[in-house]
């Protein structure tokens, strides 16, 4: 979240640092856009303004500035659309969405296309230059009214990935499932076999499926992957 500096110390820490900050801003809006580009100039950040996507994408990649900022509802080319070429072309460089819009569904769909933050427009100035900076840092800066929306969607994206990486374990047969549940025990073939009642050939050709239909390489991958899902958990 961006820092909120004391007001004493705040243009102090903002003429030190940030003087040569290089922005290119993308807003289809030329009263906003002048306005804003005005306010960053007189707190020392060097200002680039586009009135579209192409036009946006095209100086960023001439430029290279430390930060890209992009507004979200643009006519023809989109802020996710900007965002999306921005990245296919540089997957470092921050691109910061600057919008109106308190939508999950926006957010959501910035964060799945990698955005490094989401701000509104509404924001105080210098605050939106400590954010800035944060990015330019590495660090992902979100309206803090948004920050519980932002916390359910990362825990759903989590439930979710979870969720996908235990579905693949379906494509097993309960034979296969029964042989991974030796391999994460360590066992060898014969050991199997002898448990099963089943040759020595037969584990091995189950143990090739398992392992064709994880896309895995060995059967300590295998291992290892059933016992990070805690697959065999409730096992005797």
């Amino acid at each position: 979240m961006p820092r909120v500096m004391p007001p004493n110390n705040r243009g102090r820490w903002l003429r030190l640092h940030d003087r040569q900050m290089k922005v290119v801003l993308i807003d289809d809006h030329a009263l906003f856009r002048e306005g804003l580009e005005t306010l960053l100039r007189r707190r020392g950040v060097e200002v680039t303004s586009c009135s579209n996507g192409n036009e946006g994408v095209e100086a960023t990649m001439s430029i290279q500035p430390d930060v890209v900022m992009v507004d979200l509802r643009m006519p023809e080319v989109t802020g996710i659309q900007t965002l999306k070429q921005l990245r296919e072309l540089n997957k470092e460089i921050p691109v910061l969405i600057l919008t109106t819009s308190d939508d999950t569904a926006d957010l959501k769909e910035c964060m799945r296309h990698d955005a490094s933050g989401y701000l509104m427009k509404d924001m105080d100035p210098d605050d939106l230059v400590l954010a800035l900076r944060k990015v330019i840092q590495g660090e992902m800066v979100v309206a803090p009214e948004l920050a519980g929306k932002l916390a359910m969607i990362i825990k759903n994206r989590d439930e979710d990935l979870e969720e996908e990486d235990k579905s693949i374990f379906s494509s097993l047969s309960p034979r296969e499932m029964e042989i991974l549940s030796h391999l994460t025990e360590g066992q060898s073939n014969k050991v199997i076999a002898r448990h099963l009642g089943i040759s020595d050939g037969t584990v091995k050709l189950h143990v090739k499926s398992i392992l064709k239909k994880l896309g895995l390489h060995s059967r300590v991958e295998a291992a290892v992957l059933a016992a990070n899902e805690r697959l065999f958990a409730n096992k005797r």
